[in-house]
């Protein structure tokens, strides 16, 4: 199959098909006459994994060595599941500071509320909380 083809069937556009080609995600695929690339069904299957690895948060990183282990005829399951435990407690940290964030911007809200709105300078309104705010 043509790179378009891949495209369509793994869900990667056609630019990162090539990037991953570029960073042995894929391998070099097989060239015909006309030197267009030829893709075959274990390209496919390494395209779709790599798509659905991706859309879970796996670094490219991630995804090269999980192929290479394979490749080298190694089972990547518990590295998978290692990788999807870790991301999920990834996201429960980014979930629990964001909740922390809006309850602190909530909070901000409430405190200014009742404070000018037409304070030019930014001295007597809600900008000067804002400055206070810590970095991080």
């Amino acid at each position: 199959m043509h790179i378009g083809e891949l495209a369509k069937r793994s869900g990667l556009s056609e630019k990162t098909i090539r990037y991953y080609e570029s960073i042995g995600i894929l391998p070099p695929p097989q060239r015909g006459s006309n030197g267009y690339r030829e893709f075959d069904e274990q390209n496919l299957e390494r395209a779709r994994f790599a798509a659905g690895a991706r859309s879970l948060g796996f670094s490219l990183d991630d995804i090269t060595e999980i192929l290479a282990m394979q490749h080298r005829g190694e089972t990547p399951c518990r590295t998978v599941l290692n990788l999807i435990e870790q991301k999920a407690n990834q996201i429960a940290e980014h979930v629990r500071l964001l909740q922390q964030m809006e309850k602190e911007l909530r909070q901000l809200y409430k405190l200014a509320s009742n404070f000018p709105i037409e304070d030019i300078d930014g001295k007597d309104c809600i900008c000067h909380l804002v400055k206070e705010q810590k970095a991080g």
